[in-house]
């Protein structure tokens, strides 16, 4: 096919410019520089071959795959488990949820013989590529080498769906080769039929069927007996250039007595955050010094991996990130399934679906820019009741949602059977 062929050869040109992307990331996140080999070449030989093997390229869909490895062990206990990421912070969150039942790797980027040579050596009995890692010579190696591959919680938003069809071919011929596609919703589904997909599955979204951790909801209730009776804002998986819009809002206002708790999504960028809130004249303390906020402290920054559910359980109320600029929202699903009243801003497009059921259910508010987030903010803080409503709301839309993992592993084992 001449468009794979071309897609191959880029990668032999891009693989040089790859390598010294990570040495730059590396200058401020040393970790992108770990296991390199992994990334290229692989490393050596397979930990075990036959293995169920999951690929999630970051934490949320890392997280999210958590159930779904709790249902396929279920459904083949005595079957090895790889689990693949591409990013340093997606790869620490896979060692601590299933670094005692697994291996863990970084896939390789997507070059002809790099994923053919992975794919050889693990030799796993299927792969499940979490929501939209459409790899396309990863894809037909495992096509060649009768390696069945789903795509499970796939979601693809229009915009995605319009960037793909630029690529048309490319495309259908790498969804044509999959075993079979586990889609969150109908328009995704309908989407990905149109572009090539066989007759895709609505399965639902995993993200539902992850319960908060046990231990991260007691160091919740920690962080919140620390804070005291302040009411708490937690502004969760912030992007660049949200933290700024934040900080500037929240000064305008400065909302009476209330904590802003900012845990910016991504650890190489906690340093200029919180030179950001000292530069406008906030008192900051930082998670990563294991202290209390003072009384006087207007700034907590949550400088800490894999906390995520502590925060939002020490929370009054969640402002979910990603979603003040144009970059389509983080998770909301995580931070309802606390019990928390959720914020979100205009941008929404990665969780579609799963927002615009948590505004109708009356567990999240949309807001328009910053000001309107911090402004709704203090409304709410101040107005214990419609809290109380908006989480109890938000805990009962997780709940009505889950199951999707279950069905998931369903639909793969009646298309391994049909195989």
């Amino acid at each position: 096919m001449i468009a794979r062929g071309l897609y191959g050869l880029l990668w032999y040109a891009a693989t040089p410019l790859i390598k010294r992307y990570l040495k730059k990331r590396a200058r401020r996140a040393p970790a992108y520089l770990e296991h390199w080999e992994e990334r290229f070449r692989g490393d050596g030989p397979a930990a075990s071959q036959g293995a169920i093997w999951i690929h999630a390229v970051s934490v949320g869909e890392t997280r999210a795959a958590r159930p779904l490895v709790d249902a396929l062990r279920e459904r083949w206990p005595d079957a090895p488990l790889l689990v693949t990421q591409m990013t340093p912070t997606g790869r620490a969150i896979a060692v601590e949820l299933y670094g005692a039942q697994a291996a863990i790797r970084y896939l390789p980027y997507d070059h002809p013989r790099h994923v053919q040579d992975f794919l050889q050596k693990w030799r796993p009995r299927f792969g499940v590529l979490m929501e939209t890692e459409l790899w396309p010579n990863l894809v037909h190696a495992a096509h060649e080498l009768d390696i069945p591959l789903f795509l499970a919680n796939a979601r693809l938003s229009d915009k995605s769906y319009r960037g793909y069809r630029r690529v048309g071919s490319l495309i259908r011929a790498t969804l044509s080769e999959l075993s079979g596609v586990a889609a969150q919703g109908v328009d995704d589904a309908e989407r990905l039929g149109r572009l090539g997909a066989h007759d895709p599955a609505v399965c639902g979204n995993t993200k539902y069927d992850f319960l908060p951790p046990a231990d991260k909801l007691a160091q919740g209730a920690e962080f919140r007996r620390a804070l005291g009776t302040r009411p708490v804002l937690v502004c969760a998986s912030t992007r660049e250039g949200e933290e700024a819009l934040i900080l500037q809002a929240w000064r305008r206002r400065r909302p009476d007595g209330c904590l802003l708790v900012l845990v910016p999504r991504h650890p190489e960028r906690f340093d200029a955050v919180a030179e950001q809130a000292t530069a406008l004249g906030f008192e900051l303390e930082r998670r990563s010094r294991n202290c209390s906020p003072a009384a006087s402290c207007d700034v907590w920054l949550g400088d800490s991996m894999g906390e995520m559910f502590a925060y939002y359980a020490a929370a009054d109320l969640v402002f979910v990130g990603g979603s003040l600029l144009p970059l389509g929202g983080q998770n909301l699903i995580e931070a309802a399934s606390v019990g928390v009243p959720v914020l979100m801003g205009p941008s929404t497009f990665n969780f579609a679906e799963a927002s615009a059921r948590a505004f109708a259910a009356g567990a999240a508010l949309q807001v328009e820019d910053a000001d309107a987030m911090v402004e709704a903010a203090e409304a709410l803080l101040r107005d214990e009741p419609r809290r109380r409503a908006m989480g109890a709301a938000a805990a009962a839309f997780c709940a009505a949602h889950r199951g999707a993992s279950a069905r998931i592993v369903a639909f793969i084992a009646s298309r391994l059977d049909k195989a």
